[in-house]
Formats: structure tokens, C-alpha cells, sequence
């Protein structure tokens, strides 16, 4: 199973970038997958997250309305759309494919399946 991320790049502050989980080994559609980050000195944390079930997308307070997480089944890949972006944006995002709920990300008690490798986003002021 590979996770394979992408997109990521230097922007400045009020730009957008998407970013690519393209998968392999691993059909996404029947998993939740899920995109965390985590800044320098700072704890990783989860982000935005679509579910298997329905296709419900989650997302973190601090990025409502900004970010939008999708899927491509026929792809086999999971995007995040970011918009407005803002220095404290600025991380190492990673796609994951979760073991259970999406809901669980935000617990900070929640278990991944696989990880993908990261791609870095900076956001210049």
C-alpha cells in the first residue's frame, strides 16, 4: 500500500493550492481518509476527513469554510482543497487512511492505517 501526497508548495497569504492522496494497493473509496498536519513544534493534528460510508466530509474549526476535502473513486484519490490560506496554514500535510470514524481524528485518540509521506505548504505573509 503506498499513499502517495502532493500538491504542496510555497503560497502567499489569501492564495490556494490542492493537494493530491493518490493510492495504491488500497481501494480509498471503502475507507475513511483523512489529512492531518503538523506544524514546526506543534503536535499533528487532524485536519479534514471524508468517510467511506456516505461520502460526509469533516473538517477542523480552524479550517471551515477554507478547506474542502473530495474524492475520486475512479482516481483512486483523495484532494484537499485549500483556499485563503494563511501563515499559521503553514505544515507538513499528510493523508492517511483512518481505522474507523472520521470523527475520531479530532479525538487525538485515533488509529491510521496507513500514512502517506507528506508535502510541505508554506504560507508566506
Amino acid at each position: 500500500v503506498q499513499l502517495q501526497a502532493s500538491g504542496g508548495g510555497l503560497v502567499q497569504t489569501g492564495g490556494s493550492l490542492r493537494l493530491s492522496c493518490a493510492a495504491s494497493g488500497v481501494s480509498l473509496d471503502y475507507y475513511a481518509i483523512g489529512w492531518f498536519r503538523q506544524a514546526p513544534g506543534k503536535e499533528r493534528e487532524g485536519v479534514s476527513c471524508i468517510s467511506s460510508s456516505d461520502g460526509s466530509t469533516y473538517s477542523a474549526e480552524s479550517v471551515k469554510g477554507r478547506f474542502t476535502i473530495s474524492r475520486d473513486n475512479a482516481k483512486n484519490t483523495v484532494y484537499l482543497q485549500m483556499n485563503s490560506l494563511a501563515p499559521e496554514d503553514t505544515a507538513v500535510y499528510y493523508c492517511a487512511v483512518v481505522d474507523g470514524m472520521c470523527t475520531t481524528i479530532y479525538s487525538g485518540y485515533y488509529l491510521i492505517d496507513y500514512w502517506g509521506q507528506g508535502t510541505l505548504v508554506t504560507v508566506s505573509s
